[in-house]
């Protein structure tokens, strides 16, 4: 079973810098999309941030655009979000997501993916 986990969410003050990674395990393949989600609070629909396919395509929400950037490290098989210029309304429980589809596309929606991950917290105060 495909396992994803993420880590470096925290407490930020607005402005600064926060790098996610989320490690995929129990997968050899590098053929898959990847994404980013977050959700505000509990109930609140999962908002798709950023996406990257395996050969390095990304897609980013309007509302990070130019703030936020996806990459992927396919010999240790993990995404990273690099996080600037951080604000309040930026504040939520991110997951990372995996679409093991080897023809997948990338998408901010969340119907594609099938493996999740736990979520980190990030949290920016004013």
């Amino acid at each position: 079973q495909v396992q994803l986990v993420e880590s470096g969410g925290g407490p930020v003050q607005a402005g600064g810098s926060l790098r996610l990674s989320c490690a995929v395990s129990r997968y050899t393949s590098s053929s898959y999309c990847m994404g980013w989600f977050r959700q505000a609070r509990p109930g609140k629909q999962r908002e798709g941030v950023a996406g990257i396919d395996s050969d390095g395509n990304t897609n980013y929400a309007d509302s990070v655009k130019g703030r936020f950037t996806i990459s992927r490290d396919n010999a240790k098989n993990t995404i990273y979000l690099q996080m600037n210029n951080l604000k309040p309304e930026d504040t939520a429980m991110y997951y990372c997501a995996a679409d093991l589809d080897p023809y997948c596309t990338v998408s901010l929606r969340t119907d594609p993916y099938n493996h999740w991950g736990q979520g980190t917290q990030v949290t920016v105060s004013s």
